[in-house]
C-alpha cells in the first residue's frame, strides 16, 4: 500500500519532539502527518509525530477533542494512512504491504478493543472470542484461551450471545478477543466509554494485568483521567502534536495536565 504525499503548500506547525519509550519498540511512528483537505481548506489532525510504544508496557494517550488522538491510533494501528511518515508495527512497515498483507497484519498481530464491543451479535461469548483465530485458520490455543478466560471472568458466560450479556461483560468478551491470538500490540479506542464506573474499573484491571502478567503491550487512547491511570505513562497530544510525557500517571496529576490545555 503506498503512503500518498502531501500535495498542500500549507506550512505544517513545528514539529513534535521525538517521545522515545523504550528502544526496541513494537511500534514506531516517524514524523507522522495526516492532512485533510488542501491549500487553505488543508487542516492537520496531525503533525510530524514521533513516537515509540515500548514492549510490554501500558501506554495512554490522551489530548483535547481534536487533538488527533483518534487519528494517531487508527494510523498506527493500520486502520488509516498518513499523508507522510511512516509506522512500523512489529518491525513491519505498513506503507509496505498490500491490502491483503496489511490485512493480514491486522488479524494476526494486532488486537482491537473499541468503545462499541464490536462483538458479532449471532456468535456466542467462546465463538466471538475465537473469531481470529477461526478467520486466520489457526488451531485455538486451548490453554492460553482458558487463562484468558480465566483473567476475564467469563467462564460461566460462554455460551451466551452478546444480547444476553451486560455491556461489562460484552467488553470483557471484546479484551478476551483481543487477547486470545496473542497479538504483538491491542489498541484500545476508549475502551470504558459505554461502560459505568464498576464495569470500567474490572476492563481496565483486566488490561492492567495483561500487561503485567502476560507482557501485553497495550496502546490505549481515552479521555479519561481515572483510566489514564492504569497506564504506565499518558502520552499527551494538542494541535496534531506530542506536547508531554508523563510516567507513572495517577488520576489527579493527569486531570491537572489535561487543564492546562482545556482538555
Amino acid at each position: 500500500m503506498a503512503v500518498t504525499q502531501a500535495t498542500s503548500t500549507v506550512p505544517l506547525p513545528p514539529r513534535s519532539p521525538a517521545v522515545t519509550l523504550h528502544p526496541q519498540a513494537v511500534v514506531s511512528a516517524r514524523d507522522l502527518v495526516k492532512t485533510y483537505g488542501s491549500g487553505d481548506a488543508a487542516v492537520h489532525a496531525l503533525a510530524g509525530v514521533d513516537l515509540d510504544v515500548a514492549p510490554a508496557r501500558f501506554t495512554a494517550v490522551m489530548g483535547p477533542s481534536g487533538s488527533g488522538k483518534s487519528t494517531l491510533m487508527h494510523l498506527m494501528a493500520g486502520l488509516d494512512t498518513p499523508t507522510s511518515g511512516s509506522v512500523l508495527v512489529d518491525g513491519v512497515d505498513l506503507a509496505r504491504l498490500s491490502d491483503r498483507k496489511l490485512t493480514q497484519l491486522r488479524r494476526d498481530r494486532l488486537g482491537f478493543v473499541f468503545q462499541s464491543f464490536n462483538l458479532v451479535p449471532t456468535l456466542s461469548a467462546r465463538e466471538n472470542i475465537e473469531l481470529p483465530s477461526v478467520l486466520a485458520g489457526r488451531k485455538v490455543d486451548r490453554g492460553w484461551f482458558d487463562k484468558v478466560v480465566r483473567m476475564t471472568g467469563l467462564g460461566d458466560r460462554l455460551r451466551h450471545r452478546p444480547a444476553e450479556l451486560s455491556g461489562g461483560q460484552q467488553q470483557r468478551v471484546a479484551v478476551a478477543r483481543a487477547l486470545a491470538a496473542r497479538p504483538a500490540v491491542v489498541f484500545a479506542d476508549e475502551p470504558t466509554g459505554n461502560l459505568d464506573s464498576r464495569a470500567g474499573a474490572d476492563v481496565l484491571g483486566f488490561l492492567r494485568d495483561a500487561v503485567d502478567s502476560y507482557g501485553q503491550t497495550i496502546v490505549m487512547v481515552t479521555h479519561d483521567p481515572n483510566a489514564a491511570s492504569y497506564a504506565d505513562e499518558v502520552v499527551f497530544l494538542a494541535d496534531g502534536r506530542v506536547v508531554d510525557l508523563m510516567p507513572a500517571p495517577t488520576t489527579e496529576r493527569v486531570l491537572e495536565r489535561m487543564k492546562a490545555f482545556g482538555g
